[in-house]
């Protein structure tokens, strides 16, 4: 009887552990293909706690209860040996970098470069972001900046700013948006900095892609992200590798629930334009930037 209550109790170990948010949220965020791999050990576990349980209860012919206890151990292994296996590997860094990220609406960095900047935390490097507006057009003022603190914290950014000037007027606060640029990179002095295109439909993302080139003159390293709003003439040359980061960015743009719905949201576009710029860069999955300038000793291994 004992094999079973063990294997009873190993069970419901591994189920209290698995089912509670927080600790999947967690897991989610290293573990490439979380949500499938947590689905599959909640139903074993329960296939496996009911048959331990009764066992236990029925004591059946010592052939039947042992295929039971070496099944039990076998699923344990193999689990543990996959969720191993799907660990997403950080890289070592040789010189930490400080990355500055300016987005015009609370969900904007990670639909546009969520991967590059969770793959650049796990490095080892630091990253802020800076968004300015609350995206209170889009949606709940209130709502969309908690969504995107979540969805920082998630990615691992050390500093989240959410401003307020107004959205879809801010090329109506150009100086504004200049100066609270600008006083950012004075503080953070980043290495590299990230933003939106010039080649973008969207007049707020416009906009603050002309702040921050005002506001970062003197700075040597820009990158401009993809939004789902850039026009044809977007024209990358400079290409991240975020395979095994694309479950991380489907979920931190799934944290904004406020704007849910809409066509660029969905976890197939995100991974279709994934897949697109992955096959331009001669890999699987991949972000696209387009260099405003670029310093190599700036990036180092970025």
């Amino acid at each position: 009887m004992l094999p079973y209550v063990v294997g009873a109790l190993l069970s419901v170990i591994v189920l209290a552990y698995v089912l509670p948010g927080a600790n999947y949220r967690r897991h989610q965020r290293v573990i490439v293909g979380a949500k499938g791999l947590r689905r599959w050990i909640v139903i074993a576990y329960s296939v496996l706690f009911a048959l331990n349980l009764w066992c236990a209860v029925v004591t059946p012919v010592t052939l039947v209860g042992d295929a039971i206890t070496v099944s039990t151990l076998v699923v344990t292994g193999v689990l543990g040996f996959v969720v191993v296996e799907r660990r997403i590997p950080a890289a070592t860094v040789v010189q930490r970098r400080r990355v500055l990220a300016v987005g015009a609406h609370p969900n904007d960095l990670d639909l546009a470069c969520g991967a590059t900047l969770a793959k650049l935390v796990d490095a080892g490097h630091e990253v802020r972001g800076l968004v300015m507006s609350s995206g209170a057009v889009g949606g709940n003022a209130w709502r969309r900046p908690v969504e995107a603190q979540h969805s920082a914290s998630f990615l691992g950014l050390s500093v989240l700013q959410v401003h307020d000037f107004p959205g879809t007027l801010l090329e109506t606060v150009t100086n504004e948006l200049v100066q609270a640029i600008e006083e950012v990179i004075e503080d953070y002095q980043p290495d590299v900095i990230l933003t939106h295109s010039a080649h973008d439909q969207h007049p707020d993302h416009y906009a603050v892609h002309r702040a921050t080139l005002r506001a970062a003159r003197a700075h040597s390293s820009i990158l401009c992200f993809e939004s789902p709003s850039a026009t044809r003439e977007f024209d990358p040359s400079v290409f991240v590798d975020i395979d095994g980061y694309v479950d991380v960015k489907v979920e931190a743009v799934l944290s904004h629930r406020d704007p849910a719905g809409k066509p660029y949201m969905t976890p197939g576009r995100v991974r279709g334009l994934a897949a697109f710029r992955g096959a331009q860069a001669k890999n699987s999955n991949a972000e696209a930037f387009e260099p405003v300038r670029l310093l190599g000793s700036a990036i180092g291994d970025l």
